[in-house]
């Protein structure tokens, strides 16, 4: 069992940028990712990190949004930057036991066996 912390989450004007932190109860090689939930939206992909530090992110964020990982503190990062109003979400950090050469599998919350309870981040305008 893998427990996630999500922290950083806040509220912030439309073009500034904010850090989250997914603290991570063990280290783990599989990959880690993050999503976010929109009030009466689907959850959407964000951002993922394998175990060699290679990353996928969907083209809504790509260029704005960073994923990172440091195994020595079992800690994800996003950085987040010119953050727009419907960045407005409940972002949450996921785990999984996996590994695939298909990348469609890193964007499928299905794939991820361990959730954070999220943090919100709410953007302005």
């Amino acid at each position: 069992q893998v427990q996630l912390t999500e922290s950083g989450g806040g509220l912030v004007q439309a073009g500034g940028s904010l850090r989250l932190i997914c603290a991570a109860s063990r280290h783990t090689f599989g990959p880690m990712a993050w999503f976010r939930q929109a009030p009466r939206q689907e959850r959407e992909f964000i951002a993922a990190i394998r175990w060699d530090d290679h990353t996928y992110y969907p083209t809504s964020v790509e260029g704005r949004f960073t994923i990172s990982r440091d195994n020595a503190q079992n800690t994800v990062y996003l950085h987040m930057s010119s953050l727009k109003p419907e960045d407005t979400a409940v972002y949450y950090c996921a785990q999984g036991d996996f590994s695939s050469s298909d990348s469609h599998t890193y964007s499928w919350d299905s794939s991820y066996a361990y959730w954070g309870r999220g943090t919100q981040v709410t953007v302005s305008s």
